[in-house]
């Protein structure tokens, strides 16, 4: 039989309303364990997610978003380094982009501004897109060492909340900011 012979490549990316962004060890595994019925692999070790991870969050009976836990980033991202831009490209398709920083990061604001820059190198449009970025593990911290975090937070995104899973208002806090972002 006669045709046509093609090789065609296709490459399917992640659709989530929230992407979850951080350096290794952020949290972002253990937050979308807490809200979703999403269960990846969480470790006291970098680079325990391998692969992108989907949860749906039920924020009531009738509504719902989706978030994607992607693997921790690392400085030179963008240019593959570490898991790199395997994973940045899942980012293109969410509405709002989470960054998740540590109370255990030794610099929060450089946490933060490399996320961004490795966002940025990979693809300029994604430094535009709405985002919010979460302080993690506040159980860990005392009520000044929170203050403090939240005040050099607020300073780099407005948007910017304490996050503990240890916590069920701070979650709840959370996952309904989450909801109105997504919606």
């Amino acid at each position: 039989i006669k045709g046509e012979y093609r090789e065609i490549r296709l490459e399917l990316k992640v659709l989530a309303d929230v992407g979850l962004l951080g350096m290794p060890n952020a949290g972002k595994s253990t937050f979308i364990r807490a809200v979703s019925a999403a269960k990846p692999k969480v470790a006291d070790y970098p680079f325990t997610t391998m692969v992108p991870n989907l949860g749906v969050v039920d924020a009531d009976r009738h509504r719902s978003f989706v978030m994607a836990d992607i693997p921790g980033l690392i400085e030179g991202a963008a240019e593959g380094r570490g898991l790199g831009a395997k994973f940045l490209r899942h980012i293109k398709r969410t509405k709002l982009i989470a960054h998740l920083v540590s109370f255990e990061s030794e610099d929060i604001k450089k946490d933060y501004e490399t996320i961004r820059g490795e966002l940025s190198r990979y693809d300029k449009k994604l430094a535009d897109k709405d985002e919010i970025l979460l302080i993690t593990k506040a159980d860990i911290a005392s009520p000044s060492e929170k203050k403090s975090a939240l005040a050099i937070a607020k300073k780099l995104n407005k948007n910017a909340f304490l996050l503990s899973v240890e916590d069920p208002k701070l979650l709840s806090i959370v996952s309904d900011k989450l909801m109105a972002w997504a919606a």
